[in-house]
């Protein structure tokens, strides 16, 4: 039975490396959502910029970019002929240095060469190498190593043109013999049938077949059919056509006057023209005609030069693959190989993590696709969103640095300080003092009785808890997000709605977003929501949605909340109309007013979160809170999320300060919101 064991080289990395960080990636994801970017548009930004620890597409594109712009300074393309000058020059040195030791020369027969030479190459003036070396076919040489240089010349030109069409040639046909180059060309003559064959559509796989096994060293690649074949040779040929066109005209002549001279053979030069003539009409699409300027000072050769044009086009091709901006891109779309040939393992290896983080973007329930095919998130990636804001809201009301997660669980309500007999169905604490207390004094009597038993359970009694019907008034104008206050909006509305769905379930949260007019909204429809240009500040068509919230839960304590940055501009007409004016019209003003005194009628306990400075917004907010025996909280935007939130914890406890306004942190009270709320946040 035939082994199919195979082994090679691992190329996953680190075995021992983390698993990626999708809570990072989701963070950045979700503030990048939250300033107005798709969810689609928010990853791939993610993948541009890296983690913390983890390079991104943008370096990897800058390292592509540094290393092309490093070929083209340390190069030029004069490789080949420089060569060819430097073995004329030693050819004739040589051949000089025998002339002058041969003694038994005739002086006429010396004198004759010399000016053959001095015609050919002299140091006073130097033709063209094409020329010289075919000035000197005729010239017999008197020196061995002279006439070896100059051999070398022609097998120099033959293996590079070679090794411009097949990579290695150069080196595999260093001192070949006849038989050698007899075989380079019926190699040429079978590979040239095979694709004129493959071009009228004549081939067989047998004729392949045929021709690998003659053939097949020449390409250690061992492409598996034609169609591989094609594309390795058109590459290469694409990349030397590339090579000639970025010649001068005159490196181009001085080539092409050699050329016909390679290996003392016009047939291969023949024979190398009718492949590229097959290769372009079966490959028209590859780069023919490109050209690059390459001034640096170290030369290349013919078939070097084109395998420093081939990296230069696979590093354009990763440059494409890295900037992901064309339709349908996809981290799988990275050449792993290529990149690691031109950059690195290490660079393999950080696409590789790249592709995997995206991957388990996509396959983890974080990420999907809608009815019209763009990518969302979903309510898990919501959830987790709004646990991280809430752990930073937390940190902020308890005024711990560093402390981000707390391991305590939300509570039933605040304790009494009394304690009562465990009945079935109690989910209060236990009071584990007096429970062991009673199993002491019973066993006083019994001292074979169980150390506890259900008879000495005693928990402890907790205040009634009232639900709450909360409604947060969001000014989604424009301009909060002209001044910066878009996303910090959109964080609070995600923590408030985290901590009430996760902790206070039996609490009814609406959002309402309110610009030109106000809306109900989802929390994905909020967080998504995307900066209009749209002139207006309803604050009346808001109060109006909030006030039907709280007669929808007649039995809950309603808490209004509203984070404004502008007096209103626009109300609702009796038909239904929005009216806008600004400065604000007495009658907007007063339509919002008799909303919210409507708000205090149904019981509703109101603050207000003023942003910005300015003193008109300043005097309307303090009035509107003290007609509503309100709150004013004038926080810095990094605090809003946490004066909101201790508001909401205020509000449920019936707690009601004073109206006027606080600047800082959300106001004196927020310690006192947080502490006495308690563990509201695992």
């Amino acid at each position: 039975m035939k082994d199919r064991t195979r082994f090679r080289r691992y190329e996953g990395g680190d075995p021992l490396a983390p698993p990626v960080d999708l809570a990072e990636a989701l963070d950045a994801i979700g503030e990048d959502v939250m300033a107005g970017y798709s969810p689609e548009r928010a990853m791939q930004e993610f993948l541009r910029r890296g983690g913390q620890d983890q390079r991104g597409l943008d370096d990897l594109a800058r390292r592509v970019a540094e290393r092309r712009r490093e070929l083209l300074s340390r190069h030029n393309l004069d490789g080949t002929l420089q060569e060819i000058k430097e073995l004329l020059d030693r050819a004739v040195l040589e051949e000089r240095k025998q002339l002058a030791r041969d003694a038994m020369m005739d002086d006429g027969d010396r004198a004759f060469r010399e000016m053959q030479l001095d015609a050919a190459w002299s140091d006073g003036a130097r033709p063209s190498p094409a020329a010289a070396v075919s000035e000197l076919a005729s010239y017999d040489w008197q020196s061995r190593q002279a006439r070896e240089d100059y051999e070398k010349i022609k097998d120099l030109l033959g293996r590079e043109l070679l090794d411009q069409r097949f990579a290695g040639m150069k080196q595999a046909l260093e001192n070949a013999t006849d038989e050698d180059r007899a075989r380079v060309n019926e190699m040429l003559q079978d590979l040239n049938d095979l694709l004129d064959a493959h071009r009228r559509g004549e081939d067989t796989d047998e004729q392949f077949e045929r021709f690998m096994d003659q053939h097949g060293d020449f390409f250690p690649e061992r492409p598996g059919n034609v169609e591989e074949l094609l594309d390795s040779l058109a590459q290469r040929a694409a990349a030397a056509q590339r090579m000639r066109n970025s010649m001068t005209q005159e490196q181009r002549d001085e080539l092409d006057a050699l050329a016909g001279q390679a290996f003392g053979s016009p047939e291969l030069m023949d024979s190398l023209s009718q492949l590229d003539a097959n290769l372009q009409a079966l490959r028209p699409g590859e780069d023919w005609g490109g050209s690059e300027r390459m001034d640096g000072e170290e030369g290349l050769g013919l078939g070097d030069g084109t395998g420093v044009f081939q990296d230069l086009a696979d590093l354009d091709q990763l440059s494409e693959q890295l900037s992901q901006s064309y339709g349908g891109a996809r981290m799988d779309d990275l050449d792993l190989d290529q990149l690691a040939r031109q950059l690195g393992e290490q660079a393999a290896v950080d696409a590789r993590t790249l592709q995997r983080l995206e991957k388990a973007l996509r396959e983890s329930g974080t990420l999907k696709r809608d009815s019209a095919g763009q990518l969302t998130l979903t309510p898990k990636a919501m959830r987790q969103l709004g646990k991280a804001l809430l752990r930073d809201v937390a940190q902020r009301l308890s005024g711990r640095q560093g402390q981000r997660d707390l391991d305590k669980a939300g509570a039933a309500g605040e304790r009494s300080g009394a304690t009562r007999e465990w009945a079935f169905g109690d989910t209060e604490p236990w009071d584990v003092t007096r429970t062991v207390l009673n199993g002491v004094l019973r066993r006083a009597g019994d001292p074979d009785g169980p150390l506890v038993e259900i008879g000495d359970v005693e928990v402890q009694e907790t205040e009634a808890r009232t639900q709450a019907a909360v409604a947060l008034l969001v000014d989604t104008s424009f301009s909060m997000a002209m001044d910066g206050r878009w996303v910090p909006m959109k964080r609070t509305a995600l923590a408030l709605h985290t901590l009430i769905r996760s902790r206070f379930r039996g609490d009814h949260l609406q959002l309402i977003g309110f610009g030109r007019h106000a809306e109900v909204m989802e929390i994905e429809q909020l967080t998504a929501l995307d900066a209009m240009w749209d002139k207006g500040t309803n604050l009346h068509h808001a109060l109006l949605l909030a006030n039907r919230h709280f007669r929808k839960h007649p039995n809950a304590q309603p808490v209004l909340l509203i984070v404004t940055d502008g007096e209103p501009t626009s109300h609702l007409e009796p038909d239904g109309e929005v009216w806008f004016s600004y400065p604000p019209h007495p009658l907007t003003v007063a339509y919002a007013v008799r909303e919210l005194d409507n708000a205090r009628r149904l019981g509703a306990q109101t603050t207000f979160f003023r942003l910005g400075e300015d003193p008109g917004l300043a005097r309307f907010i303090d009035s509107m809170a003290q007609r509503v025996d309100g709150r004013v909280v004038a926080p810095e935007l990094d605090d809003l999320g946490a004066a909101v939130v201790g508001s909401y914890l205020g509000s449920r406890r019936g707690g009601r300060g004073g109206a006027g306004g606080s600047g800082g942190s959300g106001g004196p009270d927020l310690g006192g919101w947080f502490g006495g709320r308690g563990s509201w946040v695992g």
